[in-house]
């Protein structure tokens, strides 16, 4: 197939589903190689990149297109999303903990975060940020959390691997506990991984031995 129309067809393909797109499943539905796919994609990627609106994600294997995180404000305001504000400290806070240390149950994140974290789990599970992976096998069967396609996608991040380095993680919640001093909409989600080093929160001093998930 012609570089220029396999280029044009999956454009089309991502346009018309708006859902993230297996690039396997492009592989085996047009007969193609992994390679074309692949070189496509990354052309894609260039193309629709830098101030451009609408960008290509790539994450779990999958792409889709978005839109520029750097619109994210006006989109918002025109199209009224998921309003940054909902999503509170407590929650970002929740999200971090389950992304490093998943899958977890609810008591694990509550003896780290050292507060109820019902609301919190229930406002990540709404916004599909979380979701049930499973259930531990002790007393009580109690519910495993994980991360979802949404969470990369909402983070700009291509897999769970690619989780920042640990203390710049508490230096974004530190800033994020500060928060209080500016307005939650303020605080940028698709940033929340690129604010400088500050000191461990106090809510974590405890927990020292937080992981990335391999």
């Amino acid at each position: 197939m012609e570089i220029e129309l396999l280029d044009e067809i999956i454009e089309a393909l991502l346009f018309v589903s708006g859902d993230g797109i297996g690039v396997s499943e492009i592989v085996d539905l047009l007969e193609l190689q992994n390679s074309e796919v692949k070189q496509s994609v990354a052309r894609l990627k260039k193309k629709y990149g830098g101030k451009c609106g609408i960008h290509l994600l790539n994450y779990n294997g999958k792409i889709q297109f978005g839109s520029n995180p750097a619109y994210a404000d006006v989109v918002a305001s025109v199209l009224n999303p998921i309003k940054e504000k909902e999503l509170s400290n407590a929650a970002l806070e929740t999200v971090a903990i389950i992304a490093y240390k998943q899958p977890v149950t609810r008591l694990e994140i509550e003896q780290i975060r050292g507060v109820n974290c019902d609301y919190a789990v229930q406002v990540l599970l709404k916004h599909n940020l979380i979701e049930v992976v499973g259930r531990k096998d002790v007393v009580g069967k109690p519910l495993l959390f994980g991360t979802t396609d949404a969470f990369l996608k909402r983070f700009q991040i291509e897999s769970i691997e690619q989780l920042p380095d640990y203390e710049q993680l508490l230096a974004s919640i530190k800033v994020l506990e500060e928060g209080g001093k500016t307005r939650p909409e303020e605080v940028s989600l698709y940033n929340e991984f690129e604010l400088p080093d500050e000191e461990t929160p106090d809510f974590l001093e405890a927990e020292t031995d937080l992981q990335k998930i391999e």
